[in-house]
């Protein structure tokens, strides 16, 4: 799509922003959009749709600059669009200020590569969240936490202590204002209620192309069965065990050569390589939850 828009002071330092708007499928609704964003000095750098035929929704995603001295805030912004947004059958649309990154809380239990791999991408600026702390109903990975320069708090998990566990985990959740929890390889399930509190904030990743193989020892599992392609999931977790809309996916392929530890070691570099790309989707606004599927823009 062509972008006819020009920011008011090209020169100064520019705000960026994503517009996110679930609508009704109707005509008109780019146009709409695009006016909204050139009333408002936007500069338009990325701007995705997609119309779903078998629901009738329209998803728009689009991330714009405003330069410095721009008039009107983000205040106003929102002010106009929810005036805007009946006229365009909107469902639900949200403004972002990309200079605030979504905080986020890692859950883990002894498995250290996904919470690694997701606090050197932060480390690097590769990734563009603010971490807020670390929760594990294990102790083992305190100091890498610590290492990060983030708080760690131990809540172990029995039958007899799992609700009081989850009441303190939905507490630290509120106390940090965290935005999503990253369930980085933490191997206990939560419960419906706690999903239904936390619905659309919580990632997990799962152990494979789902679905696959569930419970403990995954890979000896496909091992045994002779697979020859394995994969990882990264989902929104629900009160449907592993079957949360999914937001990545990706796949390898194996052959009978590959021991249990070989599947093991490519499963670990797929789960870190999943979590990571679904992660950086949400946090850029690119996910939308459709039903029991979603869009990524």
């Amino acid at each position: 799509m062509s972008n006819s828009l020009q920011p008011s002071n090209p020169s100064a330092s520019p705000s960026r922003f994503a517009l996110t708007v679930v609508c009704e499928s109707a005509c008109g609704q780019v146009a709409a959009v695009a006016a909204f964003l050139e009333r408002h000095g936007g500069y338009v750098e990325q701007f995705a749709v997609y119309d779903d035929k078998p629901t009738s929704r329209f998803f728009v995603r689009a991330v714009f600059r405003r330069a410095e001295g721009t008039e009107g805030g983000l205040a106003r912004m929102r002010e106009d669009f929810t005036r805007l947004a009946p006229s365009i059958g909107a469902i639900e649309w949200r403004l972002h200020d990309l200079a605030q990154p979504l905080r986020v809380l890692l859950m883990v239990s002894k498995l250290d590569h996904c919470l690694q791999d997701l606090l050197g991408s932060w480390q690097r600026g590769e990734m563009p969240m603010q971490p807020v702390a670390v929760v594990s109903n294990h102790p083992d990975l305190a100091p890498m936490a610590q290492a990060h320069g983030l708080p760690f708090h131990h809540l172990p998990v029995t039958a007899a202590t799992k609700p009081a566990q989850e009441a303190a985990l939905l507490q630290l959740v509120q106390r940090h204002e965290a935005d999503i929890v990253v369930l980085a390889r933490y191997m206990q399930v939560l419960s419906d209620e706690l999903c239904r509190k936390l619905a659309g904030r919580v990632i997990n990743i799962h152990h494979s192309f789902l679905p696959g193989f569930k419970g403990a020892r995954p890979y000896h599992q496909a091992y045994e069965r002779g697979v020859k392609l394995i994969g990882a999931t990264a989902h929104f977790a629900t009160p449907e065990l592993d079957e949360g809309p999914i937001i990545e996916q990706e796949t390898e392929r194996v052959d009978h050569a590959d021991s249990p530890e070989d599947l093991l070691n490519v499963g670990r570099r797929m789960e870190c390589t999943v979590l990571s790309r679904a992660l950086r989707s949400v946090l850029e606004h690119r996910v939308f939850t459709n039903g029991q599927r979603t869009v990524v823009l």
